[in-house]
């Protein structure tokens, strides 16, 4: 890195060597998921939490728990159950009794809500009550208790997990809620070569102990770090002509928008794409933003967003595949709009 560099682009080139030491210390514990692991380190410095969908037996609670030892997090896991109460999870009162006055108050107990890295482990499984609990927790970063406001711990994330293949007695997520999560990640299967290392690796006596490479300050200012990265207004518009045209009464939407597109992406979902793709151009090690980013990182953040209708179910079709036309059928280019209005800033 050149000494007459800007500060912003010598922090980047640094992040990028720290990224390259934070997969490898993932993957003294995990086996393959390199674009798993990717998509959650974005989602964390971007500052978003995130969605884990997969069957189980694919180590998301293990991957969860090695990123918050490679981060040096305090880590918590809730298991979500139907008959689990919101003061389960965020804390509750009690009274306490003084050792010498005598003198009894109420004394807040804290919750597992109270970590840097939270994983909700089959968030579908309890009630909307304790559910809506937890995404006040994520959306304003403190809990409510006899009154008082309680500031959760900064850094703070959560990382829920959902099974697909088992929905009876489930509470799934509104859509409302899902947009609160910056992104969805699928968790695949292994491929064959990963799936033979994991069998000799875990039914062997070799034990792995990931190392700790960057701490929760350095979490924050890469967090701080991101917002910085600056993108293109051609590629803010074609984040804009990508977002409009998932929703089928905008004139941009194409025939198979709405053919199968019941509900499209709200500006938050633009917005979240954004915040991704600045992550990931970060963790790459370039200073701006570019159009392999946004559509890199576009399925993870638009895909639970997205509501398909019957007709496209039927069909066999998917949030994924609507996303996937869009990126093959939408050139980056400007809305006349808005090359107007810019030209019309340059001859003020």
């Amino acid at each position: 890195m050149s000494d007459n560099a800007p500060p912003d682009v010598e922090k980047i080139g640094k992040l990028k060597e720290a990224y390259d030491k934070l997969v490898e210390q993932i993957h003294t514990t995990v086996i393959g998921q390199d674009s798993v692991i990717e998509e959650l380190l974005i989602s964390i410095f971007a500052g978003g939490h995130c969605i884990l969908e997969g069957v189980p037996g694919l180590a998301k609670t293990l991957l969860v728990s090695t990123l918050a030892k490679s981060l040096s997090l305090d880590f918590g896991r809730i298991q979500f159950t139907p008959d689990l109460m919101p003061a389960d999870i965020t804390g509750t009162e009690v009274i306490y009794e003084d050792p010498e006055t005598k003198a009894r108050q109420f004394k807040f107990i804290e919750g597992p809500l109270f970590t840097n890295l939270l994983l909700a482990d089959e968030i579908n499984r309890t009630p909307p009550k304790t559910q809506s609990a937890l995404l006040q927790g994520m959306q304003e970063r403190q809990v409510s208790a006899g009154g008082h406001m309680y500031d959760l711990p900064s850094p703070f994330f959560v990382l829920a997990t959902q099974n697909p293949i088992e929905q009876e007695g489930t509470y799934p997520l509104p859509e409302a809620q899902l947009d609160r999560f910056l992104m969805k990640v699928v968790v695949k299967y292994p491929t064959r070569d990963e799936e033979r290392e994991i069998y000799k690796q875990i039914t062997g006596i070799a034990e792995s102990n990931p190392e700790p490479v960057m701490h929760g300050e350095e979490v924050l200012e890469i967090q701080r770090l991101v917002r910085r990265v600056p993108i293109s207004d051609l590629l803010v518009d074609y984040t804009m002509n990508l977002i409009r045209a998932t929703r089928r009464d905008e004139d941009e939407a194409p025939q198979f928008v709405r053919d199968w597109v019941q509900w499209g992406i709200g500006p938050r979902g633009g917005q979240s794409l954004i915040l991704a793709a600045k992550a990931r151009a970060a963790l790459y090690g370039r200073p701006e933003v570019d159009a392999e980013d946004l559509q890199k990182v576009a399925p993870a953040v638009l895909r639970h967003r997205i509501l398909v209708n019957y007709t496209a179910e039927a069909a066999g079709e998917s949030p994924d595949t609507v996303i996937g036309r869009l990126i093959e059928e939408t050139p980056i280019t400007s809305s006349p709009k808005a090359h107007d209005e810019r030209l019309q800033r340059v001859l003020q």
